[in-house]
Formats: structure tokens, C-alpha cells, sequence
């Protein structure tokens, strides 16, 4: 095989063994590696109704087709389970190194099942591959661990682990690599913790075998020196993701105090610029990108001045920023360091202690239940204060470690009107009334509140249309145009295939479709046309929808919290606006081929798609 090597690691946690298992290539080619294929893993492997963190649940580990060629930003892979925090389809993505040496390893990707006895981490060197004890490591954070391993196995090796968020079963733990990377979202570092599975350790030395590879060099220089003049590119490399900070700003759409209004007077205290001048000390960049889009940082002045680390990202200065109305710079930081230290998702963290705060405004968590804590909003410490609680679970701490939809289920009081997630994950830092189409994708995302399965922010919040669809610009941010709806489709269909070849969506926005295709080809040997590849990302994205459905997913579910859909932005350019969804939804259901009155994916569509089999069990 060329592009990956058609193999994969399978690890029974019960009896603590591994074993190797052929990968059928046509597989890899249907869908196309990555979140692709460990969906099917779990359509096929995942009984319905599985308990997230029971025995049943799998955890899989897999590289793209693309993860560890030399092509822009390709170092990228996925995670897939069943979501403790949602119930459905739960995915998330990272990047770094540590993709691309386990690739290296001669293996593809890693499936994980049953729970351990104890505390076990996997190693893995090359073909020697070792399911080894971790009792010594349980209740160390992510650095502690990292450092650990490396002092029993060799500094060359690369880890992957959870930290105390993961053991204790927080359900929006991360999974934690390279250090400051994250597969942050769907609560999957709780699945590994209830695995009692504590880290990946990987060391490989083997080759990944190119098709064509003159020709992949060649094409994928020419894709380097575009990079080199996109303004996007230089936007991101001198100031971050948070450069994106001012321009959701400007469409009074940056949510502040819990989405109670799009405007944060004190913005440019946390912009990308502010990170520069205050923080930054190093860019820091992922495998073969040409971006180096990471901060790496230093909080030089006040209480939490000394302490380094990578970040603050946009999302985590969006959450504990403008949903906590904290101008504090260094506070936001210290959070974001904290939540990779324990290995915490910062958007889902940070969404949750706003959440909570206004609770505590309207009186519906009182002193007396967060133990004398006062959650107002605006409080540095406080943000700092909360992320150790959540990770121990103590306190306060142990109800917000449930997140925003349990959290509001438990308390009442009409608290779900302004409990800011869509399935159970929490929403990241775009107010989607300032733009209708995000609002859609927030709604219809397969694994719940999530921006980057579309990223429409892309050509609407940022101004950057994706190269990889025909079609990505928005004529009216403020108007549900049902004819803009198969911007949002193809882009979600597109940016799957990302998450499978394990490719950064960012370079969805610089680099056309059909030169992906190309890279691709050259890569693997396939053959695909473009038409094909848009057809393998819209494959798996109605492979994790179906998975969805099976697990009790229906129409009433894709939907917005009720401050989005009813409440008008209070100020600012987006003054009045309310997200008109319904008139989207008729048009998104129709263009998917979705049934509307179930919500699955209609046979006739799964048929198409080449998922006969899968069709046959979601409408028997």
C-alpha cells in the first residue's frame, strides 16, 4: 500500500494484549483514513445504546492517508468513541507530532477496548509493542506523565495521555499530546480514563511509502509557495487564531457574559495583538506547516507571572474571556495552561463556568451550593480557581464537571434557556445571530455544538472563502438565504475529508480542492476525481449521522439554545438579530437527503453513498 501501511494495532485492555490486524484497502479507500474509517470501526464494532464509558465503548486512535507526507500541514489524526458528553458520534482532532510518529510505528491506527484492571499505557516501538503499567502514573498531570515516560522509555518517544481531568471522568477531558495539543472536544479523554488507559507512548522509524513521490514533492512545493502569499498565512503566523478575535468583534457577534450580548468593551485586552506584546515568546508550529499558527507563551507580570506554556488559543480566550467577561490576559492564560495540565477542553470548560456564573446571577446556584464561592462574572481568579476544582472534581467543581446540558438538567429554573450547547457540546466563541449559516452548522454539526465540522466563519466572521468548495461567499450575514444552504453542506462534506486524510482545515481555506485531490493520488496510487472526493467526505459524514440516528438522535435535536433562537442581540451591529432557523433547516434537510420526519439519512441517500449494509440495519 502507499499512503499508509494497511495495518493497525488492536489492544483488549481486559487481558492487556495487542495484536496486529490487516486493514483491507478498499476501505481506505471509501473512506479515506483518519475519522473516516474509525467511524466505521465504530458503526461496526459499537453496539447501540453502548454505554460511553462502559466495556462496550471503543476508543480509536487513527491516521489520515495523508498523515506524515511532507503536503502542508499533514500531520494531523482523529480520535473516535461514543461521547460520554453527548451520547452520539463523539470526534476530535489534533495535531503536533505525535500522529506522524505513530504512523511511524508501521501502524495506521490503534482500537482500544474493554477497561483495564489498573492503569495501563501503551508502547509502542516500532513492531515491539508493550501494554505496560501505569499505577505509578495515575493522578499525574499531562507534563508530569509526559516526563515520566519518557525517563522509563527514551526521549525520543512521543506521548499521548490523559491527564487527573481523564481519570476523574470529567466529561469534557481531553486527550492530550506534544504537550499544548489537544483532541479537546466530545469528552474522549473520560472514555480513556474509564479505560483506565493513561497514555500512548510511540517511537517508529519506519517510512511511509509515497506513490509518485517526485511528483508529490513537486506538487506539494507548489502548494508551499502559495501559502507563502496568502495574507491569511501572515495574519495567522504574526498574531495567532486570535487574530480572528477583532473581526467577530466587529459583527457584534463575540459572545460576552454567557451570549448575553455580542460586545466586549475590553477586547482588545485579549486580541491577538495583546498576546504578542504581553506573552508570546516563540511561534509554534504543527508538522510540515507552513503556518506556525501556536503562541507559545510566558505570563510575565502579576500573580501567575513564571509560568510557560503554549496558548491561549481564540476559543480559549473567546470562553474564559468574553463568556466570563475577564479582561485579565494573564488569568486567561493560566486557565488555558491549567486545562492542558489536567487535560481539559477549554471551549467546553470555559462555556460551562459562564454558564454557571450567570446561574449564580439569577439566583439559581446560591452560595450555599458552590461552598461560599461567589461565581460573578468579570473575576480573574476565579477562572483559574475553577479549572483546579472541575479537574478534582471537588466542590462546586464536581457538578461542573458534568457540563452545560447536565448541569442545567440537574438545576431547572429555566436555566436551559441560556445553557449555550447543541447535543450536549458547547458552543465555541461565534455568536451564530450575527451570522445565520453558523447557526445551521452549530445545529446540524453530527457531534454537536461545533464550529470547525464547516468553519462557515471562515467566509463570513473571517472574510476568507474556502478554495476547497465552488461556491463559499455570503452575499448577508443577517439573512436566512435558504440558497446559501449548500455553502454549509459542501463545506461540512469537504472539511470531513479533512478530519480523514489528516490534513489542517486551515489549508481548506488556501489550497483548492482540486489539488488536494492531486496529492492525494500521488500519495496513494488511487484514482480519484474530485467528484469522488467530495462523494468520500459526504460518505462519512452520513456514516457518523446514521451512528447518530442509531443511538437515538432525532430532528428535535438539531436545534439551538433558546437565547439564540429567541432573544435578539441587545447592542451593537448585529443589534435585534435572532437566529431564523427553521427556513434553513426545510433546505438542509432536503439538500442532505435526510428524512425529515426521523431525521436519518434516507436509504435511497446511504444507498447512493455505496452504505447498503448500514442502511439495511438503521431502517430494519
Amino acid at each position: 500500500m502507499y499512503g499508509c501501511h494497511g495495518k493497525i494495532l488492536r489492544v483488549n485492555l481486559n487481558s492487556g494484549t495487542a495484536k496486529k490486524e490487516d486493514v483491507p484497502a478498499d476501505d481506505y479507500k471509501k473512506y479515506l483514513g483518519g475519522a473516516g474509517l474509525a467511524t466505521r470501526y465504530l458503526w461496526d464494532e459499537v453496539p447501540a445504546k453502548a454505554d460511553p464509558l462502559g466495556e462496550e465503548n471503543k476508543l480509536i486512535f487513527m491516521t489520515g492517508s495523508l498523515t506524515g507526507a511532507v503536503a502542508p500541514s499533514t500531520g494531523r489524526f482523529s480520535v473516535v468513541a461514543k461521547s460520554p458528553q453527548t451520547g452520539i458520534w463523539g470526534q476530535a482532532n489534533s495535531g503536533g507530532r505525535w500522529g506522524v510518529d505513530f504512523k511511524k510505528s508501521g501502524y495506521d491506527g490503534v482500537i482500544f477496548e474493554g477497561i483495564s484492571p489498573h492503569p495501563v499505557y501503551l508502547a509502542v516501538d516500532d513492531n515491539k509493542v508493550e501494554v505496560k503499567d501505569a499505577s505509578h502514573l495515575w493522578g499525574l498531570n499531562v507534563p508530569e506523565t509526559t516526563a515520566a515516560i519518557k525517563e522509563e522509555m527514551g526521549d525520543k518517544f512521543n506521548i499521548a495521555c490523559i491527564g487527573p481531568g481523564g481519570e476523574n471522568l470529567v466529561q469534557y477531558a481531553a486527550i492530550m499530546n506534544d504537550l499544548g495539543r489537544a483532541a479537546g472536544r466530545c469528552g474522549l479523554g473520560a472514555v480513556m480514563g474509564s479505560k483506565k488507559l493513561k497514555a500512548i507512548a510511540v517511537r517508529g522509524s519506519k517510512p511511509l511509502t509515497i506513490f509518485d513521490p517526485d511528483q508529490f514533492k513537486a506538487h506539494s512545493r507548489k502548494q508551499y509557495e502559495l501559502m507563502d502569499d496568502s495574507m491569511f498565512k501572515m495574519s495567522l503566523q504574526a498574531f495567532g487564531t486570535s487574530v480572528v478575535l477583532d473581526l467577530v468583534s466587529i459583527r457584534g457577534g463575540f459572545p460576552t457574559k454567557n451570549w448575553q450580548t455580542g460586545i466586549f468593551e475590553d477586547a482588545e485586552d485579549i486580541n491577538g495583538p495583546a498576546i504578542s506584546d504581553k506573552i508570546l515568546t516563540k511561534n509554534v508550529t504543527c508538522f510540515a506547516c507552513p503556518i506556525e499558527c501556536g503562541r507559545g507563551t510566558e505570563i510575565r507580570e502579576g500573580k501567575y507571572a513564571g509560568h510557560k506554556g503554549e496558548g491561549p488559543e481564540y476559543e480559549t480566550v473567546g470562553t474564559f474571556g468574553g463568556m466570563c467577561a475577564v479582561n485579565d490576559l494573564e488569568a486567561i492564560t493560566m486557565a488555558g495552561y491549567l486545562c492542558n495540565d489536567y487535560g481539559l477542553d477549554t471551549i467546553s470548560a470555559g462555556s460551562t463556568f459562564a454558564f454557571a456564573m450567570e446561574c449564580y446571577e439569577k439566583g439559581i446556584l446560591t452560595a450555599e451550593d458552590t461552598g461560599g464561592l461567589e461565581l460573578n462574572f468579570g473575576n480573574p481568579d476565579l477562572i483559574v480557581d475553577l479549572v483546579h476544582l472541575v479537574a478534582r472534581r471537588e466542590g462546586i467543581g464536581d457538578l461542573l464537571a458534568e457540563g452545560t446540558k447536565r448541569m442545567s438538567e440537574k438545576l431547572g429554573q429555566g436555566s436551559e434557556a441560556f445553557a449555550m450547547h447543541v447535543k450536549g457540546l458547547e458552543l465555541p466563541a461565534y455568536d451564530s445571530r450575527a451570522v445565520q449559516l453558523t447557526g445551521l452548522t452549530y445545529a446540524t454539526a453530527n457531534r454537536g455544538g461545533d464550529h470547525i465540522t464547516a468553519y462557515v466563519q471562515g467566509p463570513t466572521f473571517v472574510d476568507a472563502p474556502f478554495l476547497i468548495v465552488e461556491e463559499s461567499e455570503i452575499k448577508d450575514p443577517f439573512a436566512a438565504d435558504p440558497d446559501e444552504v449548500k455553502i454549509a453542506v459542501d463545506l461540512e462534506d469537504m472539511l470531513t475529508s479533512f478530519d480523514c486524510i489528516g490534513a489542517c482545515k486551515f489549508m481548506g481555506l488556501c489550497i483548492s480542492a482540486a489539488d488536494w485531490v492531486e496529492l492525494v493520488n500521488l500519495a496513494t496510487g488511487w484514482d480519484y476525481t474530485l467528484e469522488e472526493y467530495k462523494k468520500a467526505g459526504e460518505r462519512v459524514y452520513n456514516l457518523a449521522r446514521a451512528f447518530c440516528s442509531r443511538e437515538g438522535l432525532t430532528p428535535k435535536d438539531d436545534t439551538l439554545p433558546k437565547r439564540l433562537l429567541e432573544d435578539p442581540l441587545p447592542e451593537g451591529p448585529a443589534e435585534g438579530q435572532v437566529n431564523d432557523l427553521p427556513v434553513l433547516l426545510e433546505r438542509y434537510y432536503h439538500l442532505r437527503g435526510w428524512d425529515r420526519e426521523t431525521g436519518k439519512p434516507a436509504a435511497a441517500k446511504l444507498k447512493e453513498l455505496g452504505l447498503e449494509d448500514v442502511s439495511d440495519k438503521l431502517w430494519s
